[in-house]
């Protein structure tokens, strides 16, 4: 065992887990940790395990897995009725605040664990994102998603467009959305959403968050969501998006077919697109930073200890997390192989980040990626993130299907945002 986990367990050394083996010469007992996750957060986990194995012969690694949506509800159920609690869990960032404003998740911050001295060590942003106003740190940065605009360059020359047309400003990326379907037919985008997923996430002053200020009061009528509502119907209207839905089988056929001229999305889903969304599709595509000097992030996921999970296990479970987050191989690998953008900043310095993307046309966007993680702010999470994300999706819709008013859009939505803000 590490000298991590020798300092953390203390006291418990004297039970089995401490003993290579009993009286009798038998082997030690293993131990089991649990660890739920996600696609494909899943996956990653399972191929640390023999790594791990190789450091702690007897301490195995059961993943439970579920599908996104289904696992960050079974992870609210279980810490709420402390059953059923994993020894370790995964959390996207879009379910943190949801998690991190409660008391269930383990304060890292403090003693055995001191998470905070290794701060540096990360992404700043990310690990912010994980830290509460009272200071307490509820979860570890595993990878972030940078975001980043994908575009077709064979649709920009056949419109006569060079890249500088889509990223200098907002209106001009949507004026060249109309060149672009009238020279070749193919849309901007898959939705016009998209277009206010970025907006949002833009000009967000410091100490809001994307929905609540820090006295939960909503912000969903501020100039950045009516822009970003006035762009999504201004792309609606011009015809602009194939109203196609992400993950979708119209989506992927998009992509697959050239009828889809741009995505905004983080920066693995370039991965994506030359793995098994669209491979044949190979250089003809590019990437860019976001429009008008635009910075954001597009997902990001954490490693988390449940508060009243088995005590004995802590230990372990906490340095299965380091393993995972801290262990500058084990980063780079969920990179190969998932796409999975290292929070780890020493792991960000590998020649890896200066090889040649065929996929991008011979870019060295890995480059570009890792600069826009300087630009990225954190941006505080809160509680009920997750539903003022489908409270304004679905007002979004109300306006670009049934043409309802903006302002009132907004403010019906802000006021199911107060009603909400404090349960």
């Amino acid at each position: 065992m590490s000298a991590l986990s020798l300092a953390l367990l203390g006291s418990a050394l004297a039970l089995p887990l401490a003993r290579a083996a009993d009286s009798t010469g038998a082997a030690a007992p293993t131990v089991t940790l649990t660890v739920a996750a996600f696609p494909a957060i899943d996956e990653i986990v399972r191929a640390a395990v023999p790594a791990w194995r190789a450091q702690h012969p007897n301490v195995d690694v059961k993943v439970i897995s579920r599908e996104v949506n289904d696992h960050h509800t079974a992870m609210t159920t279980a810490l709420s009725t402390a059953k059923g609690l994993p020894d370790v869990m995964a959390l996207e960032v879009p379910y943190l605040g949801r998690f991190s404003q409660g008391t269930g998740l383990q304060d890292l911050s403090q003693p055995p664990y001191s998470l905070v001295q290794d701060r540096d060590r990360f992404v700043h942003y990310a690990f912010d994102q994980a830290t509460t106003a009272q200071g307490a740190v509820v979860a570890v940065p595993t990878d972030i998603a940078p975001g980043t605009l994908l575009y077709r360059t064979d649709l920009l020359t056949r419109a006569g467009l060079t890249e500088k047309d889509l990223t200098t400003s907002w209106e001009g990326f949507v004026q060249a959305g109309v060149r672009i379907k009238a020279t070749t037919g193919a849309y901007l985008l898959a939705h016009a959403r998209d277009m206010k997923d970025i907006l949002i996430r833009t000009g967000i002053q410091p100490g809001e968050g994307l929905y609540y200020d820090a006295q939960s009061r909503p912000l969903v009528t501020s100039a950045r969501f009516v822009r970003a509502f006035e762009l999504a119907r201004a792309v609606r209207r011009q015809k602009l998006d194939a109203r196609v839905a992400a993950w979708s089988s119209d989506w992927t056929e998009g992509f697959k077919r050239g009828g889809i001229a741009a995505q905004m999305s983080g920066s693995w889903l370039a991965g994506h697109l030359n793995n098994w969304l669209a491979p044949d599709t190979r250089g003809r595509w590019r990437a860019a930073q976001l429009p008008e000097g635009a910075f954001a992030a597009y997902g990001g996921t954490y490693f988390a200890m449940p508060r009243l999970s088995d005590p004995s296990r802590k230990a372990l479970a906490y340095e299965f997390i380091r393993f995972m987050t801290l262990n500058r191989d084990q980063q780079l690998a969920a990179f190969k192989s998932q796409d999975a953008f290292p929070a780890l900043v020493d792991a960000q310095t590998d020649p890896f980040f200066d090889q040649t993307l065929p996929f991008l046309g011979g870019q060295s966007a890995r480059r570009d990626w890792r600069d826009a993680t300087q630009h990225i702010r954190a941006v505080p999470v809160h509680k009920q993130d997750a539903f003022a994300r489908e409270v304004i999706d679905t007002e979004l819709d109300k306006v670009l299907d049934r043409n309802k008013d903006i302002s009132t859009a907004l403010a019906d939505a802000e006021r199911l945002l107060q009603l909400r803000a404090h349960r």
